[in-house]
């Protein structure tokens, strides 16, 4: 990874929080708390992937048809989440298949 790319995925990095914080108070709040749950156990593509991004475009298209977060993803922000990635390899199925071979 050269100098370039890193400035590079900097930069794309602040424009999609940018993005983020245009977003309605609500969508922030549950997608900051989605970000930081997978981060910690989401998928092990995370970063190469369009994951991060597709929720935000998802958020910008609910909230420009006026509608809170709860009305577009439901009540259960967990299980929205957890839907998102079901069939996608985490970090905690690497550790636990890692700790099952010892």
């Amino acid at each position: 990874m050269s100098i370039r790319d890193i400035i590079e995925g900097k930069q794309q990095w602040r424009a999609h929080l940018a993005r983020v914080k245009a977003l309605p108070e609500d969508y922030q709040i549950v997608y900051k708390e989605m970000q930081k749950y997978l981060f910690k156990v989401g998928p092990v593509g995370l970063a190469e992937g369009t994951l991060l991004t597709g929720i935000v475009d998802f958020f910008e298209e609910g909230a420009a048809s006026g509608k809170g977060v709860t009305e577009l993803i439901g009540s259960d922000v967990a299980a929205f989440r957890d839907e998102l990635i079901k069939d996608t390899p985490t970090y905690a199925d690497l550790y636990q298949e890692s700790a099952g071979k010892k």
